[in-house]
């Protein structure tokens, strides 16, 4: 017999690979289920999903090795962010189109920065 090694090692990966893509149903399947997701937001983590299992990247995995995963990560990144505001959008009423137009600035203003002298008290 041989050194299966290789085999073990594709295999093992291979596990790895589906149950991430388990994770990210199950977890995708919540949001939708808890949050009343609209259809655009089910159509975004579709695509986005689609994106991640599909074998054309923009920076490929074989050529690139680990550094290949960027593009993945910011296209998860991306729709993490549109369906994020689509859900604060929903909880507090706020037309779905302008939901979809929140930019990336209005999220980190409405966290507290740390200024010397202030005292952040999350209750105000």
């Amino acid at each position: 017999m041989g050194d299966n090694t290789t085999v073990t090692v594709v295999v093992a990966f291979v596990v790895v690979l589906l149950l991430v893509a388990v994770a990210l149903l199950v977890v995708g399947l919540y949001v939708i289920y808890r949050y009343r997701l609209p259809l655009r937001g089910i159509a975004a983590m579709v695509a986005s999903f689609a994106y991640l299992i599909s074998p054309i990247d923009a920076a490929p995995e074989a050529v690139l090795g680990p550094f290949g995963m960027v593009d993945d990560a910011g296209v998860l990144t991306i729709v993490a962010f549109y369906v994020f505001h689509l859900i604060k959008a929903r909880r507090t009423n706020m037309p779905m189109g302008k939901a979809a137009g929140i930019a990336l600035r209005d999220t980190a203003r409405n966290y507290p920065r740390n200024r010397p002298g202030r005292d952040h008290d999350p209750r105000r």
